[in-house]
């Protein structure tokens, strides 16, 4: 399978899209003014203590101060040895929520993003910090040692194992990579010294610089490609901007050499999604709707806690019998869900409802087609067992704000339900309103300011809603009043009493 991505440098957004076989299976949106922070490590100030919530928030200097599980804090992120209670620091060291009794309000202490905030929630922190590199993962405060499950063989993880025995300091935790399995001693040893230079100048960099504030970004353009590219293993990189080009070489003559060759430089005049097709297949992934090659169509829909998606025949009718129709329009469905899943970074909980089966067998065929094409997902997940209701339940991690977060705002009529009040409701409102406040306005003209979209509507159903009231009335078309809202003026006061008599 041929692994490329393609980057997209702008003056507004970067973009990173990974094609498997030519085909759009990821999209990484970097926003200029909206920046990924995660794997950022940070100084941050303790702003509040909430013992209830085994937590504490922490500002890191965002737009909203950000969560610390007592369970993730680690006793090294604060200074034990000034205790002098040997008891109570033994009680931390078993009870991890005995941490909330060290962190105080205004105390500075160093943390790293785990999650990107979403939505109302802030980012979510870790005292446990980690640095990863190539061939390790480089963790301060932890004696510890682990090795990556996908290196099978049993005599290269007791090499692997042997080799970082001798290599690593006590005080320093590793976890072995995949992209370790075969290489030799002197590799590691150059990785884990540049990233032992890189925690001693977090740790400069933390005595020195104020609070809140990041003293290590893991996420500027170019250590995300770098990133990428040894992670994935990419066979190519094609990029649209020398500059960033120029400084990812830099980079990988540092690390690995060998991989320069795979980062080339876009020089058409065309636009390079528009090169690639990857325009036309992001303008597909933006509509709720997708349709399948087999004539059906899936139907994606996302909430904050969970994501459904539906799969309907649509079209396509078969050759034989229902039974393979549906099997056949499942199958399909199975592929393409798992292609969105990873494409549009839905997260949380996931529930499937593909269309039913009479057959056992087909069933699992659907199932079975599914975890192979979720096995290619990077991102920590579990799928379940179908459910009495037949449907496919599965949870995916989140780590970052998905991909419609990137390309959608809340839209200011709807607040992001999806629907707006209805004509008639709306007119209802409004006519309600003129019954409430007739006895208080006698003599009076009122202006009645209304959103275009409801002017024609309502100035031909006004005559049937007519009524002798004690005042007279008058719509007004104002565009800068929102689809559902309206405005009244009093002409006799000069002045706007539409919150006067509001249910």
């Amino acid at each position: 399978m041929k692994n490329e991505m393609i980057v997209s440098v702008g003056p507004f957004e970067n973009r990173l899209a990974v094609l498997e076989d030519n085909q759009l299976v990821e999209l990484l949106v970097h926003k200029q003014d909206r920046k990924e922070i995660i794997g950022n490590i940070y100084k941050g100030i303790v702003k509040d203590n909430v013992p209830g919530m085994g937590a504490t928030f922490i500002d890191i200097g965002l737009e909203r101060t950000a969560l610390l599980h007592f369970r993730d804090a680690v006793p090294d992120i604060l200074d034990l040895e000034e205790l002098e209670d040997e008891n109570f620091v033994k009680e931390i060291k078993n009870d991890i929520y005995k941490m909330g009794e060290l962190l105080e309000v205004g105390q500075e202490v160093m943390v790293q993003v785990e999650k990107a905030p979403l939505g109302k929630k802030g980012a979510r922190l870790t005292g446990q910090i980690s640095i990863p590199g190539r061939y390790m993962v480089y963790m301060p405060y932890k004696n510890y040692m682990a090795v990556s499950r996908k290196i099978i063989s049993i005599k290269e993880r007791r090499r692997l194992k042997s080799v970082f025995h001798k290599l690593k300091d006590n005080d320093t935790g590793i976890i072995i990579r995949t992209n370790a399995e075969l290489h030799n001693e002197g590799e590691f040893k150059k990785e884990y010294s540049s990233l032992k230079k890189i925690w001693e100048d977090i740790q400069d960099k933390y005595k020195d610089y104020s609070a809140p504030q990041c003293i290590y970004d893991e996420n500027d353009l170019t250590s995300i490609i770098v990133r990428e590219l040894i992670n994935r293993n990419l066979d190519l990189i094609v990029i649209n901007s020398k500059i960033i080009r120029s400084k990812i070489i830099k980079r990988l003559k540092r690390i690995a050499p060998e991989m320069i060759k795979k980062v080339k430089l876009f020089r058409e005049e065309a636009g390079i999604y528009d090169a690639f097709g990857i325009e036309k297949e992001i303008s597909k992934v933006l509509h709720s709707r997708i349709y399948l090659d087999s004539g059906g169509f899936i139907v994606i829909q996302q909430t904050e806690a969970l994501v459904s998606i539906d799969v309907n025949t649509g079209s396509f009718v078969g050759d034989k019998n229902l039974e393979q129709t549906v099997t056949i329009t499942n199958i399909d469905a199975a592929k393409e869900i798992a292609r969105q899943i990873r494409l549009q970074d839905l997260t949380g909980m996931i529930f499937i409802d593909f269309i039913d089966m009479q057959h056992f067998e087909n069933r699992q065929k659907v199932i079975r087609t599914f975890r192979e094409e979720m096995s290619k997902d990077l991102s920590p997940h579990k799928i379940f067992s179908t459910s009495p209701l037949n449907m496919v339940e599965m949870t995916r991690k989140r780590a970052r704000s998905n991909l419609l977060s990137s390309f959608f705002e809340s839209c200011p009529y709807c607040q992001g339900v999806g629907r707006v009040l209805a004509h008639s409701a709306l007119i209802d409102n409004i006519f309600r309103w003129l019954n409430r406040a007739e006895k208080y306005h006698p003599e009076d003209k009122l202006e009645i300011h209304i959103h275009r979209w409801l002017y024609d509507d309502i100035i031909e159903k006004q005559y049937y809603l007519k009524k002798d009231y004690h005042f007279s009335w008058e719509f007004i078309l104002d565009n800068e009043l929102d689809y559902d809202q309206f405005k009244i003026i009093s002409m006799k006061s000069k002045r706007d009493i539409t919150d006067l008599y509001c249910a």
